[in-house]
């Protein structure tokens, strides 16, 4: 039975692509599974993985990046796995250093276009963010030239990884379809429930999506399941005269997404259009479609192109809070093309949009990387 070894030093122990989806897919079929983690909560095995914590670090993200990843390092090492996969573009250096250490297959797993989103960081001066993202992405060119392969959330960040001749394979974050077994799509039965899943973060639309509620014509109730990452953003959007108005659920276990998916009437996922979000596939989006909700969405090229063909939803400019109203509107007004719209996309989800087929992909892979090592053991 071959090991595998999982790293993060950022993500939760349960992050829904790294426990959820790949380490417990891969325990399924039968894998010795390990995640390497640094949360501070402990050793355990759940579904069948061994969560092995190396602590966390409470001094501040130079202290994480520099200490932490070294006893990620050191746990990954002691396990002497077949194939390690890292998580985090921090734990590059110790990727690098597994691959020289031992003959195990190394992979990057590549959540986001890192290059691309630091080009977004306005904290930053522009000549600052070309320089910084310009310098990363020549550093993991580099670097993943001198490991096994690369795993990426999307087609657009493999073919970037695939210019450079990198071995790279995309496993997208579509939604494990026995989490929507218990969705009942019974539209008598729902409330004029409008829902917004995810962070609530400024460049995913959520001021834009408070003003657009004072457009809106028709009676609705509007639902944030989510948490604040920044206390500035959160004290100015807790001071818009509508947050008052807003169903607050905070962050929701997976079974309270599912009881709010269940008793709504559409989802929004207005992301505004940075650089980094433009190509992504947001899983919100395919969660809503899942549960058989039509989607009020940015109407960037990829999202537009998806929701145009399924005919699952609405596009609009996610700055414009006139256009976001607009659609609410029409989705209140239009209760039959509405549920036509959500039982369109959870046809696409069941059919394609599902973990189900990404999961084969992984395993395929995975056995592909292991067989050309094991032909090398």
């Amino acid at each position: 039975m071959e090991k595998i070894v999982h790293m993060t030093s950022v993500h939760s122990r349960y992050d829904i692509r790294i426990f959820l989806k790949q380490c417990v897919t891969l325990s399924d079929f039968g894998y010795d599974v390990y995640l390497v983690v640094a949360d501070g909560l402990g050793d355990e095995i759940k579904d069948g993985v061994k969560i092995l914590d190396v602590g966390c670090s409470d001094s501040g993200r130079l202290n994480r990046i520099f200490k932490t990843t070294k006893k990620v390092y050191v746990k990954a090492l002691e396990l002497d796995a077949d194939l390690y996969q890292f998580h985090d573009p921090e734990l590059m250096p110790i990727g690098l250093k597994l691959k020289r250490k031992t003959n195990s297959i190394v992979i990057f797993d590549s959540h986001e276009d890192v290059p691309k989103q630091l080009l977004s960081k306005h904290y930053l001066n522009k000549v600052s963010r070309v320089v910084l993202s310009k310098s990363f992405q020549a550093y993991q060119i580099w670097s993943c030239k001198k490991i096994s392969a690369v795993i990426t959330s999307t087609p657009s960040i493999r073919q970037g990884f695939e210019k450079h001749n990198i071995l790279a394979m995309d496993i997208r974050n579509y939604p494990i379809l026995k989490e929507f077994n218990n969705i009942h799509v019974d539209w008598s039965m729902k409330s004029c429930r409008i829902c917004y899943i995810g962070g609530l973060e400024r460049n995913r639309g959520i001021y834009e999506i408070l003003d657009s509620a004072l457009l809106v014509n028709n009676d609705f109730i509007l639902s944030f399941a989510g948490s604040f990452s920044d206390t500035h953003f959160e004290s100015e959007v807790k001071e818009h005269f509508y947050w008052q108005s807003v169903d607050d659920r905070g962050w929701l276990s997976r079974d309270g997404v599912s009881s709010l998916l269940n008793d709504s009437f559409a989802g929004l996922v207005t992301l505004q259009p940075a650089v980094n979000f433009i190509d992504s596939l947001p899983i919100k989006m395919f969660e809503y479609m899942a549960a058989g909700l039509p989607v009020i969405a940015s109407n960037f090229l990829l999202w537009n192109e998806i929701i145009e063909n399924e005919k699952c939803g609405l596009c609009i400019d996610p700055l414009n809070p006139k256009e976001i109203a607009q659609a609410i509107d029409y989705l209140i007004e239009n209760p039959k093309i509405a549920e036509r719209m959500g039982k369109n996309g959870r046809k696409a989800v069941l059919d394609k949009y599902n973990w189900t087929i990404e999961a084969e992909k992984l395993l395929q892979f995975y056995a592909s990387l292991l067989g050309k090592y094991n032909e090398k053991k």
